[in-house]
């Protein structure tokens, strides 16, 4: 495994107890996002579909009920800690049809052409070798089945990122992002993704832009322990920081993120990219 792949995944590691602490409010922001990717990917009842990095249980868990008894979805992620967050979900919601598989994107374990759709919300321009991620959901769909993804769009669009990171970048000076890097923005350039699906094979690739509300019910004070908890490269940054810096940040992001927050619910704008692609 390249050494990138196991400082990803030990930052993910590292990461996991605190998405499974947060569960609940990562179902409820994302939401929206796994709805339009299900419907995106033309989900129905009876097919077989493949949840790849579906994290703590999203979008399989939405997915189950939809493809019904006859069915079926098969969750998978990187980080044993997930999968295990994932099962639990599953087990709470007495979700039958799903299956759970710890693996890398990179190199699933399924024979070709296993089920009728793949999906990946949120994950691949994390994945530390995207093109092969990609080839490879293509090799397990099967022929005139559809991949879909769902990426960020820039971070301008994106005032849940924002509004953190203006004024964290105050205090931290950070490197200049590389684009190609794994990263939230990585596949914000439109068509960069698109593009990278009919390379690898994809046929009909078309994406589009959607406009969603990332809610939740929590205060700006939990915003920014969601934020930072969930994000190990924002605790890697704030760790450098004096207790009182600390506390000033904290306070500044609170009041920076304000008008996005009514009556204990967050409610920002959001906006991602859904790309999909057909295999020939």
């Amino acid at each position: 495994m390249p050494s990138e792949s196991k400082d990803i995944l030990g930052e993910w590691r590292e990461s996991a107890p605190y998405w499974a602490m947060h569960a609940d409010t990562v179902r409820s922001m994302f939401e929206p996002i796994t709805r339009v990717l299900i419907d995106a990917a033309g989900v129905s009842r009876g097919q077989t579909v493949l949840d790849v990095a579906g994290g703590t249980g999203e979008p399989s868990i939405n997915i189950s009920p939809a493809v019904g008894a006859s069915g079926s979805v098969t969750c998978t992620d990187a980080v044993g800690e997930m999968v295990a967050t994932a099962r639990r979900e599953a087990r709470k919601l007495t979700l039958t049809n799903i299956q759970f598989t710890q693996c890398l994107a990179e190199s699933l374990p399924f024979y070709d052409q296993s089920f009728d759709a793949v999906v990946c919300r949120l994950g691949v321009m994390l994945f530390p070798d995207p093109e092969s991620a990609i080839r490879e959901m293509l090799r397990v769909v099967k022929r005139g089945g559809q991949i879909t993804c769902a990426v960020w769009c820039s971070r301008d669009s994106n005032p849940f990122f924002g509004v953190v990171m203006d004024v964290v970048s105050r205090y931290i000076e950070s490197p200049p992002e590389d684009p190609d890097a794994p990263g939230a923005f990585r596949f914000s350039e439109p068509g960069k993704l698109a593009r990278l699906l009919a390379q690898r094979g994809a046929f009909e690739v078309h994406e589009r832009v959607v406009d969603f509300a990332l809610e939740a019910p929590i205060t700006p004070k939990q915003f920014w322990k969601v934020r930072v908890e969930l994000s190990d490269t924002l605790r890697a940054k704030v760790a450098s920081l004096s207790p009182v810096q600390l506390k000033q940040v904290a306070t500044e992001v609170e009041e920076a993120g304000r008008a996005f927050f009514t009556a204990g619910r967050m409610s920002f704008p959001g906006q991602v990219l859904v790309v999909t692609g057909k295999k020939t």
